[in-house]
């Protein structure tokens, strides 16, 4: 019989959630989300994590990780973090280990936080009470009327002073519509509203310049991956070249890609993703080693599981407000934070992350 307060059991399901509408970006197209959760339980209390990633996510987290955690002490987060890691050494960390490592690490604080009765913001320890966010949205395949909808949406209704839209449509083969949406935008938001695009990669280097300097007359001063974030050069090119912040680092799956990021002097602004990164510990070390170079970063969408964590970063921006995940958090759990006012506030009252899953409501979603 397990000792009470050790893990004793390792849940993980898959859901497929469709989007409200198609979707895309510059090089990408997609119809639908999917989510792995996991679930630990140490006697009665229980950790909810989870990462929006491919299916392939749920055999790491059973062949792999479940193993490691079997009979382990929650309160050594560390411990367990860097034996899922050596148990995984054959598959290769980035990736789908990256994204199953990470569900797993944040039921692991959210365990810990709740058998100890406390937030998960206090658990990590806060720097502020509440955390800015940006809208984010404004896929290529909307037409005008429905990026203009959405972007009164946030700013007009919510109150969100910044939002972002998606540019560099076709591998960067419909430059004039980039442009022309980015002037909507701007005309829909106001002259006082923070104004960011992405690029997701789609363009090349020179390309990315030229549209960089006719952004600046929108106002606009993010951009997020104009080329490849495999480009550190290109990055930093363009960096150098252009008014706009440069950003990047979504895909960033291990500590080593953040350090030689902001070692390269790639981005102004540095984005971590706690659902791909190696979770909450790895969050927070990426952001150490981002403020050892004096840069700041930027939570990558989930905007709800982010928030007890940003609340921690001395160095924090602010955080995605992603429209996806933002409407996952509503549809599926109970807790989900209004980004009413620009910002998230964690509940420092409620234990864990303060989420839990709506189990009948994501039934029908269910993948595996």
């Amino acid at each position: 019989m397990a000792r009470d307060g050790l893990i004793t059991s390792v849940a993980c399901e898959v859901y497929e959630i469709p989007t409200d509408r198609p979707e895309a970006d510059g090089t990408l197209a997609w119809s639908a989300t999917t989510m792995v959760l996991v679930t630990i339980r140490a006697g009665g209390p229980e950790g909810l994590g989870w990462t929006y990633a491919g299916a392939g996510c749920k055999a790491v987290v059973e062949d792999q990780l479940t193993g490691v955690l079997h009979g382990g002490d929650p309160m050594d987060i560390p411990g367990l973090w860097d034996g899922m890691v050596r148990a995984c050494r054959n598959l290769g960390r980035p990736g789908l280990v990256s994204c199953a490592l990470s569900a797993v690490d944040i039921a692991l604080w959210d365990l810990k936080a709740r058998l100890l009765g406390v937030a998960l913001s206090t658990l990590v320890g806060r720097c502020r009470d509440t955390v800015p966010v940006y809208g984010s949205g404004g896929f290529t395949t909307y037409d005008d009327t429905t990026t203009r909808a959405q972007l009164t949406h946030w700013v007009h209704e919510l109150g969100i002073p910044r939002v972002k839209i998606k540019i560099g449509e076709s591998w960067g083969g419909e430059e004039r519509r980039d442009l022309a949406r980015v002037v909507l935008a701007r005309e829909t938001v106001g002259p006082d509203v923070e104004v960011y695009v992405d690029a997701n990669g789609g363009y090349t280097r020179k390309q990315a310049v030229r549209v960089g300097r006719a952004l600046s007359d929108a106002g606009v001063i993010w951009f997020e991956e104009p080329v490849s974030s495999e480009n550190l050069a290109g990055l930093r090119e363009i960096r150098d070249r252009c008014d706009a912040d440069v950003t990047a680092g979504e895909y960033g799956y291990d500590l080593a890609y953040f350090a030689r990021m902001v070692a390269a002097q790639a981005v102004d602004c540095l984005q971590v993703d706690v659902t791909r990164c190696g979770g909450v510990t790895e969050f927070l070390r990426a952001a150490a080693v981002a403020a050892a170079h004096n840069v700041a970063v930027s939570g990558h969408c989930a905007p709800t599981l982010h928030a007890h964590v940003a609340v921690g970063v001395p160095n924090l921006r602010h955080l995605e407000y992603f429209h996806d995940h933002a409407r996952i958090e509503d549809l599926l759990f109970d807790g989900a934070l209004s980004p009413r006012g620009g910002a998230l506030r964690p509940d420092p009252d409620r234990p864990g992350h303060g989420l839990s899953l709506r189990s009948s409501d994501a039934e029908q979603f269910r993948a595996a």
